[in-house]
């Protein structure tokens, strides 16, 4: 219990020097501060949900005493209980029904079913959805003064010190201002994906991942996210604060189907000769270009349409046995 202890607060300390970091205005920082989850979710997934907990309130009371209840909530929201949740998540499993021996044999060993990936996805959408919700609120209580504020610091950051700004930067703005909820919305599910597949990298690398790493490919979303889908693209045109929380969520869920396409991807490329190659020329051009992304989001919602995956392993002919 000691060893867990010492080991949350270790890693709670980490997290809150990354998280405040932002402070020092330093390019670094920023990378620091999309990191700031990783050491508690690999205290979650390979010591246990515990440790990120202890780390967490540690981390958060730690944040609030030296910079204010503000930054206490912040990390508490964006980083403390998304990683603890989604450490938890992941080392959940259930004892599937075991086969009677027939021969009369001692019975197997109990199978675990762990919780499914494509679920913990969806948790990965509903956090960044209300990280960015969160953030929006702090800058205004209706869709008009959010956008206010939002235009008049990409004002600040767009022009010149003791210029006026002209019409074409205020339109770039204004465009900038409108699509600023869902950029941040893909900047939260970006970095929160990252660190929960970096500290399963780390945990499984030194041994201590307390379930076997799962099959990434066969990830799927639950069947009613279609449904919420649909709901949050109806609920984007009906104007003001709701439609601007309705395009944050969307922008979420078509992310998620989006990693879920990239799943498809790696099913349906299994029997290429040069499927290394071509996944690596895809995974460049998505990171430099980024609107490629929209491919990945069409083939992740054909998939759960049509059965995409379900249908090619199912054509594909049995594998050898083993000589």
């Amino acid at each position: 219990m000691i060893t867990i202890v010492l080991i949350g607060l270790a890693a709670g300390c980490a997290s809150a020097l990354m998280f405040a970091s932002i402070i020092s205005g330093a390019l670094i920082s920023l990378l620091l501060f999309y990191l700031a989850p990783l050491p508690l979710m690999v205290v979650a997934l390979g010591w246990g949900p515990l440790a990120a907990t202890i780390g967490g309130i540690a981390a958060a009371a730690g944040l609030g005493a030296i910079f204010g209840l503000a930054y206490c909530i912040a990390f508490a929201i964006t980083v403390a209980v998304p990683a603890w949740w989604l450490g938890h998540l992941a080392l959940l499993g259930r004892p599937l029904p075991a086969a009677p021996a027939e021969d009369g044999s001692a019975p197997a060993a109990v199978q675990l079913e762990w919780y499914p990936v494509g679920r913990i996805l969806l948790w990965i959408a509903g956090f960044a959805a209300l990280t960015t919700i969160a953030a929006m609120l702090t800058l205004g209580g209706d869709a008009e003064a959010i956008q206010g504020v939002l235009r008049r610091g990409l004002m600040r950051i767009l022009t010149p010190r003791g210029a006026t700004p002209s019409a074409d930067i205020e339109r770039w703005v204004t465009a900038l201002a409108i699509i600023a909820p869902a950029a941040a919305t893909i900047v939260a599910m970006m970095t929160l994906t990252l660190n929960l597949w970096l500290a399963g990298k780390v945990t499984a690398t030194s041994g201590r991942l307390q379930r076997p790493w799962p099959d990434l490919k066969s990830a799927e979303l639950p069947p009613m996210t279609l449904v919420a889908l649909s709901v949050a693209l109806a609920f984007c045109f009906i104007g003001g604060l709701a439609a601007m929380f309705a395009q944050i969520a969307t922008t979420a869920l078509m992310m998620a189907y989006g990693l879920t396409g990239f799943a498809v991807m790696h099913t349906l490329t299994l029997a290429l000769k040069s499927r290394v190659f071509w996944l690596c020329c895809t995974y460049a051009i998505v990171i430099v270009f980024g609107w490629p992304v929209l491919a990945m989001i069409a083939l992740g919602l054909a998939d759960a349409v049509f059965g995409l995956r379900q249908r090619y392993l199912r054509g594909k002919p049995p594998p050898l046995p083993a000589s």
